[in-house]
């Protein structure tokens, strides 16, 4: 019973990273090394392919202690595989780069084709948060006979950042999500129109999103990040769940609905 669990999530895996483009361009790109290095094995000479097996295993043991450090630091798993992938591919581009520059320069071109092209994909699950559209949270929020509150996160999946932290809201609204607390998503990036009106800039960068912002019988009564408009700064620091309910007081409000108040 077990094996064939196993051979399931197996089975799992292996379809997820076929149907992703992001991963399945990165492991063909990676894949591609061992066979550059097994045709190369009949043209270098005996110095150069003991070096160059010198080289791969320092990589192997710097990336190997890069990603332990980063397994133990990060919250989610899609921060864990942006970093990961990301020094895989310096550290690909730097043995390709002693085995031959023409190589590396390859690479080089490879990397920015799926930089072009794909994207990582964000974390799918929602939790007990809903997908809304601005029709439907301007509905939710004028009406009035939902939730008292409403914590909303406004995210592009276009955003590194929104993909990092994509995990967390749904987490949160797991543990957090009542009769008086409810949690929506909007995605800006299939409705930029709705950012002004809630005070966002979608930038070039997309430094203000992802956007959390809670309400109170329709009224904004918090957000993150903070905005001072008079220094047209955003004060931004690194999101994380436990920031998150701490700036909204999730847990005194989760306790407030338990006692009933």
């Amino acid at each position: 019973m077990l094996k064939i669990e196993k051979m399931h999530l197996s089975l799992a895996w292996l379809n997820f990273i076929v149907s992703e483009p992001f991963y399945l361009f990165h492991f063909l790109v990676f894949f591609s090394y061992f066979v550059v290095r097994c045709s190369s094995a009949q043209v270098l000479t005996p110095d150069t392919t003991h070096n160059l097996l010198r080289r791969e295993v320092q990589a192997l043991l710097g990336f190997s202690v890069f990603a332990v450090i980063k397994m133990v630091k990060e919250e989610t798993w899609e921060g864990f595989i942006a970093d990961t992938l990301f020094f895989a591919k310096v550290f690909l581009f730097a043995i390709a780069l002693f085995m031959d520059y023409h190589l590396a320069l390859w690479y080089l071109v490879l990397f920015f084709v799926m930089y072009i092209l794909t994207q990582q994909p964000g974390y799918q699950g929602l939790g007990t948060s809903n997908q809304l559209t601005p029709l439907q949270l301007e509905t939710l929020l004028t009406e009035g006979n939902t939730s008292r509150f409403w914590l909303v996160e406004f995210r592009a999946l276009c955003s590194s950042n929104c993909i990092r932290t994509s995990r967390f809201f749904s987490e949160l609204s797991v543990t957090y999500s009542n009769k008086n607390l409810s949690f929506g998503i909007v995605d800006l990036g299939l409705f930029p129109n709705i950012a002004e009106k809630f005070g966002i800039t979608v930038g070039v960068n997309m430094g203000q999103l992802p956007t959390y912002i809670l309400f109170e019988n329709a009224l904004e009564v918090r957000r993150f990040p903070e905005v001072d408009f008079e220094a047209k700064a955003i004060h931004t620091t690194p999101i994380s769940k436990r920031l998150l309910s701490g700036h909204f007081e999730l847990d005194r409000r989760l306790l407030d609905y338990v006692s009933g108040k």
